[in-house]
């Protein structure tokens, strides 16, 4: 697209605006039939205006109002033919050169004077723009409901994940049994925490015998015979994790009984002491709902 000068993009401005007379409108559409380019400029200020016009609600202005613009410019009633005296070639030969330079000097000026006055209307259009679309942004951010639908910002819409937390996880029941004989003083507590299914023996009572041990052994009519669940260490505390082979309603309908064996346990695999210490679990903490 060839580059237009500034009385050119004017000259479009103004016709998008209805501000020019026949003439210049004429010039204008001429233009625009010969010049591709010309076209698109006015296009683009048709484009650039036709926004700001649907800002405005079309307004009919009232009889008495076109009555004295008529008569303002001279239309109230029909204007007579204007009658211009026949100059002929001869005698504009004959003119003096000064008046043929007086003409020139003056179309210099009427020429001048037109591209002064777009040069202003550009600038006061340019200003004009400015201003509008300064309120059409504020307008926008403030009263979006004043502006036809074209014109309404686009709501925004953003996707928000929510994460819902994962439950806790529910408390495993706890279950004891007190290992004893008879209705002495309990000489071991067993805790087996059903979900792990790792207990804990804490020493109660019990005490220790030379060269002698201490062992666990889990009794059940699901087994077919005791197995031994390991040495009772001598600390406060022995936490064992063997249970993990056996079945819920085996480890907690079974029997627990510790048996006296050799220092460092039983050599076979199979109890060979007395039995003296035996306790069944009892659920003592519940699993949390």
């Amino acid at each position: 697209m060839m580059a237009y000068s500034e009385d050119h993009i004017a000259l479009a401005a103004e016709y998008v605006l209805g501000t020019l007379d026949a003439d210049e409108r004429t010039q204008v559409e001429t233009m625009m039939s010969i010049d591709s380019g010309f076209r698109a400029v006015v296009e683009a200020w048709e484009i650039k205006l036709g926004g700001l016009n649907q800002m405005v609600d079309p307004i009919e202005p009232p009889a008495e109002l076109w009555d004295r613009i008529k008569l303002a410019a001279g239309l109230s009633q029909p204007q007579l033919p204007l009658n211009l005296p026949e100059v002929n070639a001869p005698e504009i030969a004959a003119a003096p050169a000064a008046e043929a330079a007086t003409a020139r000097a003056s179309a210099t000026v009427i020429d001048f004077s037109n591209r002064l006055r777009r040069t202003r209307s550009f600038a006061q259009l340019a200003t004009a723009m400015a201003a509008s679309l300064a309120a059409l942004v504020a307008v926008q951010a403030y009263r979006p409901d004043l502006l036809p639908q074209q014109l309404r910002p686009k709501p925004e819409v953003k996707i928000v994940e929510v994460v819902t937390p994962a439950p806790p996880a529910a408390a495993p029941a706890q279950f004891v049994a007190v290992l004893q004989k008879g209705a002495d003083f309990p000489a071991f507590i067993l805790t087996v925490d059903t979900a792990t299914k790792n207990f804990v023996v804490r020493k109660v009572g019990a005490q220790p015998e030379a060269g002698k041990s201490y062992e666990l052994w889990i009794v059940s009519d699901k087994l077919n015979a005791p197995r031994s669940l390991g040495v009772i260490g001598d600390d406060e505390f022995t936490k064992r994790a063997v249970l993990s082979s056996y079945d819920e309603d085996t480890i907690n309908q079974a029997t627990y009984a510790v048996t006296v064996e050799p220092e460092g346990g039983s050599p076979t695999g199979r109890a060979t002491g007395p039995i003296v210490f035996t306790g069944k679990l009892i659920e003592s903490v519940p699993p949390a709902k």
